[in-house]
């Protein structure tokens, strides 16, 4: 399993992976209970939104605005589920490598991944308590006709955060982690200091390079979200006049 170690600054770095293949979802329990239920029931709702990812409507046939809503929710659902691949994916190896730049040691960038790790365990879990709490809640809009998408979002979200944060905790204790330097991804720091617009090109040829399809999406983001939060850290606080 390759893990791309994206720099975002200076010495900031983001972890990318990007699936290959079709990977199979969680098992399905064989055992019963409520929570067995629940986690069939995660299994059916990613099915579902990866088969609507997939699916090409070529009817135009009007849909009713719960039809709509389902559809938007699937699809928010089919984003997010490629967004946590990589918790979800470090749940079932035992062994892992770190493509990091090439301009630093692999012993310099893996305090970097464990402290990744550990904030998304964190984060995770507590929004598994949130949504945990939701989904109970929702639980009473069962008796309203028609499907409760509500207790669908709340499910996604926390069967989602409860893998998570399983894959999380076992890249940071249990996996073997060894290092693969990478020289298209150092030059992907030096392209941190130029405009968006003039740097977009190359940050494409080498998401080609790498033979992954949404990295520049990717790094797109995590950038502006760094640059956003660099530059709300130096802003220096108004003075007061009287």
């Amino acid at each position: 399993m390759d893990v791309f170690v994206i720099p975002v600054g200076a010495d900031r770095y983001e972890l990318y992976y990007e699936q290959q293949s079709e990977e199979s979802e969680p098992d399905e329990p064989e055992s019963t209970g409520m929570f067995a239920r629940l986690q069939r029931r995660f299994g059916e709702l990613l099915r579902a939104a990866e088969e609507h990812r997939h699916q090409k409507h070529e009817s135009n046939t009007p849909r009713s605005w719960t039809g709509r809503l389902q559809d938007h929710m699937m699809s928010w659902i089919a984003k997010r589920v490629a967004e946590q691949r990589l918790l979800w994916n470090l749940r079932n190896k035992d062994r892992a490598v770190a493509v990091h730049p090439s301009d630093v040691s692999f012993d310099e960038v893996m305090p970097h991944i464990q402290q990744t790790l550990q904030r998304d365990f964190e984060r995770h879990r507590f929004w598994l308590f949130v949504d945990t709490a939701g989904l109970i809640v929702s639980g009473l809009l069962a008796i309203v006709p028609g499907p409760n998408l509500l207790a669908y979002y709340f499910l996604f979200r926390a069967g989602g955060h409860f893998l998570s944060m399983r894959g999380a905790a076992r890249g940071r204790d249990a996996v073997v982690w060894e290092g693969k330097p990478c020289e298209p991804l150092a030059e992907l720091r030096e392209l941190l200091n130029m405009p968006r617009r003039d740097r977009h090109s190359r940050v494409q040829q080498i998401e080609d390079t790498l033979h992954l399809r949404h990295l520049t999406t990717f790094f797109e983001r995590v950038t502006a979200k760094n640059t956003a939060r660099t530059s709300g850290a130096r802003s220096p606080k108004p003075v007061k006049t009287e």
